[in-house]
């Protein structure tokens, strides 16, 4: 059986609620329609992620093969391997970098 949302289970008691309840209920589903029709802003954390996005990828240089080990060395303020390796993943996606693997490492090149 498929999870139920909320708006199923107020559109299944539509159907057989009191006239005097239809209204509530209708208003209700109304919410609920506006709430999942606003855009979702991006956290800050999303922000900062995307300006760091746009630092990187002017920092690196076109041809260069980088790691995920040479973007922290390069960008000490990243603290740690795995947030390079989740930037650089984030620059593919939006191809901006293109990932190549060689004998299982993975090799960054600028768009």
């Amino acid at each position: 059986m498929e999870k139920m949302t909320k708006r199923d289970y107020f559109t299944r008691i539509l159907s057989y609620a009191h006239e005097e309840d239809k209204a509530f209920i209708e208003r209700e589903i109304e919410l609920l329609n506006r709430k999942n029709s606003k855009p979702a802003k991006p956290t800050a954390k999303q922000t900062q992620n995307a300006v760091m996005v746009e630092t990187i990828h002017k920092g690196m240089e076109n041809g260069k093969a980088y790691t995920a080990s040479d973007i922290l060395a390069l960008f000490p303020e990243l603290h740690s391997v795995q947030k390079a390796s989740a930037l650089l993943k984030q620059m593919k996606d939006a191809a901006k970098a293109t990932r190549v693997e060689v004998k299982g490492k993975a090799y960054f090149y600028k768009v």
